[in-house]
């Protein structure tokens, strides 16, 4: 089980998309993976064509009920599955936000029922570092950041890495990451800019594909789809499919 955490506290990076379409790049190269969508907004979910009315079958049922996340997987078309995320998450703050051993209650959560299956675990974190994010990091294994390719965007991702290297020393271990470049526009120079300004502050944590800015990235949600099942020879299918490759040959997604 390799637990990867997309995270980034700018909203409009391309998290949930990156999530999503890289969980169904694993999903065709048949690595059977799991989507959390740990997100209050629940657009993951929606993306995937689901919709989570009843908050028993999302991963709020894990926070509020204690139930077990293998219960709460569902299939989502294409080798991909999906614990669906619920408006409800957004008390959990509230709800457990003083309590010592919240941090850790996904990863025992995770540890208690899917830790026998040799899986990729994809988690979309909430655009907040509170006590959903800290989650997500606290059961990671790594952690994926999209920034897009503007400056208040790579501004973000100084804050964000800055917050890791904080955690750090709390949890007493290293927390690998690396960025990814969202929304590339190549013909703009702005664009070039900012990847080779992000190039020389995170050396090789830099993924080398760029995510292009493409229509049908943006069109796939609408239709409850992957990029790969709207538009499977779109400029949005082939980046992705070449960041999971990327990732997989670098062994950040084991």
């Amino acid at each position: 089980m390799a637990v990867i955490a997309v995270f980034n506290q700018k909203g409009g990076v391309g998290k949930t998309t990156t999530t999503l379409n890289l969980s169904a790049a694993l999903a065709h190269l048949e690595k059977r993976p799991i989507a959390i969508d740990l997100d209050p907004q629940a657009h993951l979910t929606l993306s995937c064509g689901i919709l989570a009315e009843n908050r028993d079958e999302t991963v709020a049922a894990f926070y509020r009920e204690g139930t077990s996340l293998s219960s709460l997987v569902r299939e989502a078309g294409g080798g991909m599955r999906l614990i669906p995320g619920h408006l409800e998450l957004s008390k959990i703050d509230a709800l457990y936000g003083k309590s010592t051993r919240i941090a850790s209650r996904l990863r025992d959560g995770l540890q208690e029922s899917l830790a026998w299956e040799d899986i990729p675990i994809l988690i979309d974190c909430c655009p907040m570092l509170g006590v959903l994010s800290l989650n997500a990091i606290f059961a990671a294994d790594r952690v994926l950041i999209p920034v897009s390719a503007d400056y208040l965007s790579m501004q973000g991702v100084a804050r964000l890495d800055a917050a890791l290297n904080v955690l750090e020393r709390g949890m007493k271990r290293g927390i690998e990451r690396k960025v990814v470049v969202t929304r590339f526009d190549s013909r703009r120079k702005f664009s070039h800019r900012v990847y080779g300004q992000l190039k020389e502050r995170y050396g090789d944590s830099l993924c080398e594909t760029r995510i292009a800015e493409n229509v049908s990235l943006a069109e796939s949600p609408e239709h409850g789809k992957s990029v790969f099942d709207f538009a499977p020879h779109s400029q949005g299918a082939k980046d992705y499919f070449a960041l999971t490759a990327e990732l997989l040959e670098k062994g950040f997604i084991q």
